[in-house]
This record gives structure tokens, C-alpha cells and sequence, in this order.
């Protein structure tokens, strides 16, 4: 076991200058922090196994899930259910960033809408 944070933990690089860093990377549990820059979004999509929890930092986040859109302040967190259609967006003038928690881990189980 080994203390983590984003300086140590693997990063990539993903859409539009969106940056993710892997926290916890395992079988059954992922835990990733990201940052979506001003104007930017995931694409929207769906996950078949994993259930997510997105938790903000900072920054404002629009999550568009099954129609519905939901609006996101630091300290606040949404769940998002396996299957559920939706879309994370930045639309905002400063940098979003957030955590993202999946069970089982999404990488590999994600179908675009």
C-alpha cells in the first residue's frame, strides 16, 4: 500500500486537452482525477457494468444524464447507475476538476451514444 496523489500517480491525456491521473487501478475499483478545461466535454456515453460517482474539486460541472441536466459546485458529487446515458461538461470559464469513482472499473465498458 502507498500513499498517492496526482504528482505520482499515471497520467494520460484524453479529448480536448482534458487530463486524467489514475489514483487506484484495480480488478474491481478505479479512482481517477481529472481536469476538463474551459468549453470543453466528455462525449456522450454509457458504461454497461460500471456505476460512477463524480465528485467535484473545483469548478463548475454540467452533467446531462437521460435528458436531465444537472448542475455541480465544488464539494458536491452526483452517481451515475450502469447504463444510464450522460455527458460531463465544462462550461465555464475556469478549469473543472473532479474525481471520478467506477465499480467495476469503465475503461473498456463504454459505448457512445
Amino acid at each position: 500500500m502507498a500513499i498517492t496523489n496526482k504528482e505520482t500517480a499515471q497520467h494520460y491525456s484524453w479529448g480536448s486537452n482534458c487530463d486524467g491521473w489514475h489514483l487506484v487501478q484495480s480488478k474491481n475499483l478505479s479512482v481517477i482525477q481529472e481536469r476538463i478545461p474551459s468549453g470543453c466535454s466528455e462525449e456522450r456515453h454509457f458504461h454497461h457494468k460500471a456505476e460512477q460517482f463524480f465528485f467535484i474539486l473545483s469548478g463548475i460541472a454540467t452533467m446531462e444524464m437521460d435528458g436531465e441536466i444537472f448542475t455541480l459546485a465544488a464539494n458536491s458529487g452526483i452517481h451515475i447507475a450502469s447504463g444510464a446515458k450522460h455527458q460531463l461538461s465544462n462550461n465555464h470559464a475556469e478549469d473543472l476538476h473532479f474525481i471520478v469513482t467506477s465499480t467495476p472499473p469503465s475503461h473498456g465498458d463504454r459505448s457512445n451514444v
